[in-house]
C-alpha cells in the first residue's frame, strides 16, 4: 500500500532522522511526529559533557537544538505533536493512541527510546512523588539540576560508575569537587565491555582523585523534610553499613526501552527487557511498523545476525533513517550493516569504542595510559577482530573502526595497535 501518512513516535535523534530522511527520500505525504517532552528534538551527549564543564556558556542557548519547532513544521512540513505521550498501539486499525485521540498511520516508525531506572522511592512518577536532590541525567532539566548542583559545590554521590556516572563524577573533579562513584560491581562496565577495560577506567577514576567503592551497594537514602515541605535527600546508606552525606545524589543504573505503551499490540517485544524485536531492516513482525533507536534489538549482519540493543548516537542516526525509508518503499528495505560507536569523556580523556565487546578474547594491546600515552583493548572473534576500546587515540579507533567493518584478521589488527600507530606520551 502506499504511505500517504508517516507517523513517528520518538522526536529524539532517532525520530528526527526518520523524519528527515523521510523528506529526502521524496516522500510528499503527511508526516506526524510525536514526543512526550516539550522540547524540540536536542543532542543529548554534551549535557553530561560539555553542558557541565565548569567554563562551558551559560544558559539555554547551551542545549544544542538539531532543529527547531518552527524549522519543523515550516520547512520539512511536519505536524509536530510535543508533549504527547503515546499510550496504546492499535496495529489492527493502524491507529497510534494518545489518550484519547487516535492516530491513524500508513506506517509508523517506533523510536521511543529508553526511560532510565530509579531506586525504590525516588521515581518522580512513584506513589511517593519526587524526592529533592535525587535525579537521573537525560534531559536538559535534568542537566540544569546537576549543573546549579556542581556551581553550588553540592556534596554529590553517583550511583552507577557506567558511562553517565562517570562523567557527572568528571565534572565534579574538574571543579575540585568531593565526589563519590557507588558501583555494586567488582569491575564497573564488565558487561558492557568486559574486565579488561573495567579495571582501565578505575584507574581513571583513581587518578583524578574520584572516591569509588566497589563491590557495594545502596540500600537506602535518608531524607529530610521541612514542616509540610518536599522531601529533600540527606545521605545514602551503603550495603556496607557506610553512610554519605549527599546533597544530590545522580542515579546512573541503567535505562529500559520505553515500550509499556506496546504490551498488548502484538508487536514483538524482547522477552528480557521489553526492547522492539526487529531484523536487519529495522522491520518488526508487524506489516507498516518498524523500530529505531535505543528501543530496538535490531539483528546485525555484521556480527552473524546477533541482536543488539545499542544506547548510542550513531546507532540512532543510522537506523532512524534507514527504518524511515524502509518504512516508504519496503520493496527496497536491505539489511543495514554498520559498525557500532559511541564516545565518552572522562577526566580529559577520550574514550572510544567500536564494534561488540561479544567475543572469544579481549586483549590489552597498548597500555600506556600511565605514562601520559594511550590505551588499545582489542575483541576477537575466532580469527577477526570485531571490537576495540581506545582511549586517547581517536586517529586509530577510526582505522580500527574500518577493519572491524572489513571483517579483518586479527593478527594484522594486533600489529597494527602495536605499531607505528603507538602513542606518543603527552
Amino acid at each position: 500500500m502506499s504511505v500517504e501518512r508517516l507517523v513517528v513516535v520518538g522526536a529524539s535523534l532517532a525520530g528526527l532522522r526518520a523524519v528527515e530522511a523521510a523528506r529526502r527520500a521524496g516522500h510528499d505525504g503527511e508526516i506526524v511526529l510525536v514526543g512526550d517532552e516539550v522540547h524540540a528534538p536536542y543532542d543529548r551527549p554534551p549535557l553530561s559533557k560539555a553542558f557541565l564543564d565548569p567554563d562551558g556558556q551559560r544558559g539555554a542557548g547551551e542545549v544544542a537544538q538539531f532543529r527547531t519547532a518552527e524549522a519543523l513544521r515550516d520547512e520539512l512540513g511536519v505536524d509536530l505533536r510535543l508533549g504527547t505521550r503515546a499510550t496504546g498501539l492499535d496495529t489492527a486499525a493502524r491507529e497510534v493512541l494518545l489518550g484519547d485521540e487516535r492516530l491513524p498511520y500508513d506506517a509508523l516508525v517506533i523510536a521511543t527510546g529508553s526511560v532510565p531506572r530509579w531506586l525504590p522511592g525516588t521515581d518522580p512518577d512513584g506513589p511517593d512523588g519526587p524526592l529533592e536532590g535525587v535525579t537521573q541525567l537525560r534531559t536538559v532539566e535534568d542537566a540544569r539540576r546537576v549543573r546549579d548542583a556542581l556551581e553550588a559545590g553540592a556534596r554529590i554521590v553517583v550511583v552507577g560508575a557506567g558511562f553517565i556516572g562517570s562523567e557527572v563524577a568528571s565534572a565534579a573533579r574538574k571543579r575540585d569537587l568531593p565526589v563519590t562513584v557507588v558501583e555494586a560491581l567488582d569491575v564497573p562496565l564488565t558487561r558492557s565491555v568486559g574486565p579488561e577495560v573495567g579495571v582501565a577506567c578505575v584507574e581513571l577514576h583513581r587518578a583524578a582523585g574520584t572516591d569509588l567503592r566497589l563491590g557495594v551497594g545502596v540500600a537506602g537514602l535518608d531524607e529530610e523534610r521541612d514542616g509540610d515541605g518536599p522531601r529533600r535527600v540527606r545521605a545514602v546508606r551503603l550495603t556496607d553499613g557506610t553512610t554519605l552525606p549527599a546533597d544530590l545524589v545522580v542515579l546512573g543504573i541503567g535505562v529500559r526501552p520505553a515500550t509499556a505503551w506496546l504490551e498488548d499490540s502484538g508487536v514483538a517485544l524482547h522477552e528480557g527487557d521489553r526492547g522492539v524485536l526487529v531484523d536487519a531492516t529495522m522491520a518488526t513482525n508487524v506489516p507498516g511498523v518498524w523500530a529505531a533507536g535505543d528501543v530496538a534489538h535490531v539483528e546485525n549482519p555484521l556480527f552473524d545476525g546477533e541482536q543488539h540493543r545499542l544506547e548510542h548516537w550513531t546507532n540512532a542516526a543510522d537506523h532512524g533513517a534507514a527504518a524511515a525509508r524502509h518504512a516508504l518503499d519496503p520493496a527496497a528495505a536491505e539489511p543495514v550493516v554498520t559498525v557500532p560507536y559511541f564516545w565518552s569523556d572522562w577526566y580529559g580523556h577520550r574514550l572510544q569504542f567500536v564494534g561488540t565487546p561479544r567475543a572469544d578474547e579481549a586483549r590489552v594491546v597498548v597500555d600506556e595510559l600511565s605514562t601520559g600515552g594511550g590505551l588499545v583493548v582489542l575483541y576477537r572473534r575466532a580469527d577477526r577482530v570485531v571490537g576495540a576500546f581506545v582511549v586517547d587515540l581517536p586517529r586509530v579507533v577510526m582505522k580500527l573502526r574500518r577493519r572491524v567493518l572489513d571483517r579483518g584478521p586479527w593478527d594484522e589488527a594486533v600489529a597494527f595497535a602495536r605499531g607505528a600507530e603507538t602513542p606518543t606520551p603527552r
